[in-house]
């Protein structure tokens, strides 16, 4: 049986401000704060993770906190993330809230097979709402703000922009064997967007890559994506995954224990991070599902550590 990946399973972002990260993303999207920890590599920032009420991989948004200035847009760079929603008209109570709001957005339109609704948080961060139809189950958080039919479900599909696919193309579906299912134009008008899919396909496992060899290359900064990580069930298949980079000689960071989930680093040739993670063991190794997010979690590494880091922090509210 041919190795699988079967999903997005988390995005991770950079922001200059977290407390305002933190309203925006709660509050504004309703999404959980499912984890409030800090970079394993930078334990002077945060690392929150956002999600739906029960943590489930494939929804996990997270950002990392550095104050660093605005992004620069342009290639070599994942330049918009997609989050489901399960309706057409869940698209339109979205529309009227961001002009409510006062959020920056587009219009509903259709991209790429999907209806979808743009938009950007304060700093610039780019995403696309699109309906999946309801397709993949759903977990509501019953403290979110967003009305439960509403809510956000999961990631979509994830664009990154390239100036040249072919070799991106060619690690996509030799290495990480996924399938070229579908190529549309760019809503910008710069270039055509390749669709990609993993496992079953779907929009929460597509990866879409826009060919942009105009645009210059990005820096990344506040309103940036850093990496974006793939799922593998469980830890066996990872095993498998670091061994089959090697047998195509990817260099990668080899496996590394993140406590929450176990993960396998490498770029892309255009240089793009990808990661690829296991579903297991999760959020609630730590905490209690009904707590979630509500208090300083450090893995067992970092622990000894606790009152520096935490006297290292700023607050989030």
């Amino acid at each position: 049986m041919t190795l699988q990946l079967t999903g997005i399973h988390h995005l991770t972002a950079i922001t200059a401000n977290a407390p305002e990260n933190l309203r925006f993303y709660t509050q504004t999207l309703g999404l959980r704060l499912v984890k409030k920890t800090v970079n394993q590599d930078d334990t002077s920032a945060y690392h929150l993770f956002y999600a739906d009420g029960e943590a489930t991989p494939g929804t996990d948004l997270t950002f990392f906190d550095w104050p660093v200035g605005p992004e620069r847009r342009g290639t070599h760079s994942i330049a918009r993330t997609g989050l489901r929603v399960g309706s057409k008209s869940s698209l339109d109570w979205w529309k009227a809230r961001f002009v409510e709001l006062g959020v920056k957005s587009g219009d509903v339109a259709e991209i790429g097979g999907y209806d979808s609704l743009d938009f950007e948080d304060a700093e610039g961060q780019r995403f696309r709402l699109i309906n999946d139809g309801g397709a993949e189950p759903s977990y509501p958080w019953d403290r979110s703000p967003v009305p439960a039919e509403h809510q956000i479900r999961g990631l979509g599909p994830i664009t990154i922009s390239v100036p040249d696919i072919t070799n991106t193309e060619a690690i996509l579906l030799r290495v990480m064997n996924m399938r070229h299912v579908n190529t549309y134009q760019s809503p910008d008008g710069a270039g055509h967007v390749h669709v990609f899919a993993m496992g079953e396909g779907g929009p929460a496992a597509e990866l879409h890559v826009a060919v942009q060899p105009d645009l210059p290359v990005a820096r990344q900064g506040a309103g940036a994506v850093h990496h974006v990580a793939f799922r593998a069930p469980d830890v066996q298949q990872l095993h498998e995954w670091t061994e089959r980079l090697k047998e195509f000689r990817m260099p990668s960071s080899g496996e590394v224990e993140r406590y929450y989930f176990r993960s396998l680093y490498f770029r892309e040739p255009n240089g793009i991070l990808f990661e690829i993670a296991t579903d297991g063991p999760g959020f609630t190794v730590d905490e209690p599902l009904a707590t979630l997010g509500e208090g300083l979690s450090l893995p067992p590494f970092l622990e000894s550590k606790r009152a520096s880091i935490e006297a290292g922090l700023k607050p989030l509210v």
